[in-house]
């Protein structure tokens, strides 16, 4: 893979379910913390971006659980990006730190509402430039 960021994080307890494993809506909570802390390294600001009236939503997601994390377990997310027309596809996997065991997989698809209408976004392109 082609990866241009990662970023760790832990398994906190409340984060799992009864049967001790994350529960999956958590991984997405882990896919989209990393999203924001890759945009804060391309020198954008989720928060100073929606006050200029340019929100990057989520309009699609495809998303493969491998191996269940558990709490405690140090995660190891991982992003690639491509830009397919105004579509920002992100590709994330997460890893068990502990092993580089890969627990999931996500293809996240992001799009701009510029004051509310779709639209791409000059902003976002100059940031990812780089990375595409």
């Amino acid at each position: 893979m082609k990866y241009i960021f990662e970023t760790r994080m832990e398994v906190r307890d409340y984060e799992c379910d009864i049967e001790g494993i994350v529960n999956n809506a958590n991984y997405i909570h882990y896919c989209e913390h990393t999203r924001h802390l890759f945009l804060q390294q391309c020198g954008l600001s989720f928060a100073e971006m929606h006050q200029k009236g340019v929100d990057a939503v989520v309009a699609r997601m495809n998303l493969r659980y491998k191996v269940p994390l558990r709490p405690d377990d140090i995660i190891v997310s991982r992003l690639w990006l491509e830009k397919v027309g105004i579509k920002y596809v992100f590709h994330q996997d997460l890893f068990r730190a502990s092993d580089e065991t890969l627990c999931f997989r996500g293809e996240i698809t992001l799009v701009c509402l510029v004051n509310g209408r779709l639209s791409g976004s000059e902003d976002y392109d100059r940031a990812f430039a780089s990375y595409l």
